[in-house]
């Protein structure tokens, strides 16, 4: 199996990260599509450096996140264009449906709110990834991973209780 189809078939395996970290920072279809394409991008490009020391799920979840923290930090709301690679169009798409759960959405509308790193730690968080596997992707220490994460689950009741969701 060469590098290409290795590459797919570990995205098409976790293409749900993708498109949850496309939820969470966009808030309308095609900005979800769009955001889906430049992490999609940004992965393959990174892949030939991927070494496996942590599983690919994890390096996905850093990369994705780091491509839309670094796309809205400056808060421009418009992906540049980058040149597809025509080799990525063997990837299957899977359209993501957000209206499947209204407590999501909820959920999704208060998150929202929160800052980019909040976002990415309840995503995280939401993942059931341990506080080990949320500091080594943020970059950030074990310890400071738990405190702010304190934080901003205190941060998002107080959002969802404002919206009448609690």
């Amino acid at each position: 199996m060469n590098l290409e189809q290795e590459f797919i078939i570990l995205l098409e395996k976790n293409q749900n990260i993708v498109h949850k970290i496309c939820k969470i920072y966009t808030d309308q279809e095609d900005m979800h599509k769009d955001l889906f394409q430049e992490i999609t991008i940004q992965l393959w490009h990174s892949y030939p450096k991927f070494r496996g020391e942590a599983k690919f799920s994890t390096w996905a979840y850093r990369i994705g996140l780091n491509t839309a923290i670094s796309l809205f930090r400056n808060k421009k709301r418009t992906l540049p264009i980058i040149p597809w690679d025509q080799n990525l169009e063997k990837i299957s798409y899977e359209e993501y449906d957000p209206e499947k759960d209204d407590q999501l959405q909820y959920l999704y509308e208060a998150i929202h709110h929160l800052n980019d790193i909040e976002k990415a730690l309840i995503y995280l968080y939401l993942e059931d990834r341990d506080y080990t596997e949320i500091a080594e992707t943020l970059g950030i220490s074990e310890v400071n991973a738990r405190v702010k994460m304190n934080r901003t689950k205190t941060k998002l009741k107080e959002i969802l209780k404002k919206k009448g969701a609690l």
